[in-house]
């Protein structure tokens, strides 16, 4: 048998799945200038209507308030009169005469800790509530009593327990995000799915093997739902509570201002309340994100 007949008769063997295989041609890549346009489509998307919205909200502030008589400054009135506040917000004096930074550090620290200790109680009490009957029917009704008090409400008690305006304010803070944490919470536990009950049966896992593997994956949308209520809630206590308490911090300040005629340097202080807030909920959203794995939504 010839060599060209020996080729033939190897060609012939080869399966069609195989040949299409090898004479299919490459899947086409997507160039990198498209996926570039893509991405910088989506991010105008995203960042374009918010920025055209607030450049035509300062427009209209500026247009409304642009009158000699008017009890309110301008956009670029606050500029003129708050640049040294805008421009040094690490400036450091005596006393409450500080920059806006340590201002916002020092509520920041006030939120970190109470806001800490209400999501560990929190979830605590919502896993007991979630979890027994007897729980809930005993400390339900208690709870849905007390989350209608106002934060500021707390304050006096609390100044007359504590007699520092310090742990008196972390406690407004505790008091006021620990409510939608325990509430969502105990939702999540009682609505995991039976399933899952039954397969931590089948595995015969143990209470803490339960509340690891099961309770809290399951729950952790509706947490995190809690968790992002409580920071908002928190936030905007912090500021209520020191114009009360004194003392270094951005509600103080705010106050202070106030008290000083400083209507320029109020509105830059809520410009920073409200892009510390925004950035505060972010966080727990991506945190969320992380941990769920993407099941708790922004």
């Amino acid at each position: 048998m010839s060599v060209t007949q020996l080729n033939i008769k190897e060609s012939k063997q080869v399966s069609p799945k195989a040949q299409v295989v090898a004479f299919s041609p490459a899947k086409p890549t997507r160039p990198i200038g498209s996926m570039v346009v893509e991405k910088a489509r989506r991010l105008n998307a995203t960042i374009l209507p918010p920025l055209l919205t607030l450049a035509l909200l300062v427009l209209a502030w500026e247009i409304l308030c642009s009158s000699p008589t008017s009890s309110l400054p301008s956009p670029s009135r606050v500029l003129s009169e708050s640049w040294e506040l805008i421009i040094h917000p690490f400036h450091v004096g005596q006393g409450v005469d500080q920059g806006m930074f340590w201002h916002i550090a020092a509520s920041l620290q006030r939120v970190a800790l109470g806001y800490a200790l209400a999501a560990i109680a929190g979830i605590a009490l919502g896993v007991l509530v979630g979890q027994s009957q007897w729980a809930m029917r005993g400390l339900d009704p208690i709870f849905q009593i007390l989350r209608t008090v106002p934060p500021l409400a707390w304050l006096p008690l609390s100044l007359a327990a504590f007699r520092d305006g310090n742990p008196s304010a972390i406690f407004v803070i505790f008091i006021t995000a620990i409510w939608p944490v325990i509430i969502n919470t105990a939702v999540g536990i009682r609505n995991i799915p039976q399933d899952y009950q039954n397969v931590a049966k089948v595995l015969r896992l143990n209470g803490f093997e339960y509340f690891a593997k099961i309770m809290l994956p399951a729950a952790a949308p509706y947490i995190f739902t809690g968790l992002r209520i409580g920071i908002g809630l928190s936030w905007l206590a912090i500021v209520a509570a020191e114009m009360l308490i004194g003392g270094v911090g951005i509600g103080f300040f705010i106050w202070d201002a106030w008290n000083s005629s400083l209507i320029s340097d109020i509105i830059v202080a809520l410009v920073y309340v409200g892009v510390v807030g925004f950035l505060l909920d972010r966080l727990i959203a991506f945190v969320g994100r992380l941990v769920t794995r993407g099941t708790a939504n922004a």
